[in-house]
């Protein structure tokens, strides 16, 4: 049975991690097909990628029977070619990704959801930055994301003292933008899923971009930068389209072109 479940219907490709008996933890296997699907994700014909968990985990982070085998990769490979790999492709994707956290988050699987340009979860859900447990530093982009997030203090102590946040306290933070109960959670998903999958997508995949290049650029070159993806959006079909239905006071029909 496949580590990785995949399935993509009306623009919008649904990606759930499938080790639900080991709380969708990841080993080799696991991570290279997620990055297999990741890369199908690419295609024009998807429009929003939703990311959640099998079961009542969303990922517990790294299967640490693979890095105690001696026969296993090995740490530097597993960063290497296993989660980096993956944060990558998650920025680069010129669509909105959404986490849809349904549970745990733990170490590399709350990282994995933190890279995300939209993350949801359900009141159930929790993160927790697991690393310090067991003598590691947080990985998977987690030093990047976490203090941009909630601020550099807040990150240190939770990265430092390992603490548990629900999902209420991440909203609250910061951390995430929303969590839902959990018997509405599915709905609330799919409803901003749907409205992600019907937007002028070209330019989200530019302000995407333009938030990346915000947290490595000054205010001067931001506004360079702003300058140039503006100018690309506005030759796309999207803008078009959504200028001439504001015109004749109809509701837009974006192709993300």
């Amino acid at each position: 049975m496949s580590s990785i479940l995949f399935e993509s219907h009306s623009g919008i490709a649904r990606i759930a991690f499938n080790r639900p008996d080991k709380l969708n933890s990841f080993n080799r296997e696991m991570a290279l097909e997620m990055q297999d699907v990741l890369k199908q994700c690419q295609s024009d014909e998807i429009r929003c990628v939703v990311i959640t968990g099998m079961g009542k985990a969303f990922s517990a982070g790294q299967d640490l029977a693979e890095v105690v085998d001696p026969q296993g990769p090995g740490m530097a490979r597993i960063l290497s070619e296993h989660y980096n790999p993956i944060i990558l492709a998650i920025r680069d994707l010129r669509k909105p990704v959404v986490a849809a956290v349904n549970g745990v988050a733990a170490g590399a699987g709350a990282n994995i959801a933190l890279c995300c340009d939209i993350v949801l979860a359900s009141r159930s859900a929790s993160f927790i930055q697991a690393f310090s447990k067991i003598g590691l530093i947080p990985d998977s982009g987690g030093t990047f994301f976490l203090p941009r997030l909630v601020g550099h203090q807040k990150a240190s102590a939770l990265m430092m003292l390992g603490d548990k946040i629900t999902s209420e306290e991440a909203e609250r933070l910061g951390m995430i933008y929303k969590y839902f109960d959990d018997e509405s959670f599915a709905s609330e998903v799919d409803k901003i899923i749907s409205t992600l999958a019907s937007m002028p997508t070209v330019g989200l995949a530019h302000t995407k971009k333009a938030l990346q290049w915000s947290q490595t650029h000054t205010l001067i070159e931001q506004l360079q930068n702003e300058d140039k993806l503006q100018q690309r959006a506005a030759t796309s079909d999207d803008f078009k389209e959504g200028v001439q239905a504001f015109l004749e006071k109809r509701v837009p029909v974006f192709k993300g072109k």
